[in-house]
């Protein structure tokens, strides 16, 4: 008997609907160049890290927000529309991958994107942010 189209797609948890609206929450404070919606998103302790796209990773709260800051009160203005998005829960930790797609005075860029989360008493909370540039061409390609 074939199978239904649904036998093997699995309903997103509360837990992953949850993780993917904080992971949304990050990027409306950065295009809102909001730091305080910025910083709540954040865990704040000496284990969080952040690697912006070309910058070297950043390790702990203060770093990290420095850097925040110095972005958010930058020039320019960036808009995301995020595609394949994928969020993953295990326990009280979870993750969401996706394509930044970004538009911005000078053009658009891509940056993959994995944005590590936390669950604490005050909901899921980023403790990892990694961007990398998305090349035109695969390295393999060239």
């Amino acid at each position: 008997m074939p199978s239904s189209p649904d036998e093997h797609h699995t309903m997103p948890t509360d837990d992953q609907e949850s993780i993917v609206e904080a992971n949304q929450r990050f990027y409306d404070a950065h295009e809102a160049r909001d730091a305080e919606a910025m910083f709540a998103i954040w865990a704040h302790d000496d284990q969080v890290h952040c690697t912006h796209p070309g910058w070297a990773t950043l390790l702990g709260d203060s770093d990290v927000q420095a850097s925040w800051r110095s972005i958010l009160d930058g020039p320019g203005r960036n808009q995301f529309i995020l595609t394949n998005v994928v969020a993953r829960v295990d326990g009280d930790a979870g993750w969401v991958s996706c394509d930044e797609n970004i538009v911005a005075p000078g053009g658009t860029t891509t940056v993959a994107a994995l944005n590590v989360f936390a669950k604490t008493a005050d909901g899921w909370l980023l403790t990892a942010h990694h961007g990398s540039p998305v090349f035109s061409q695969h390295p393999k390609d060239v």
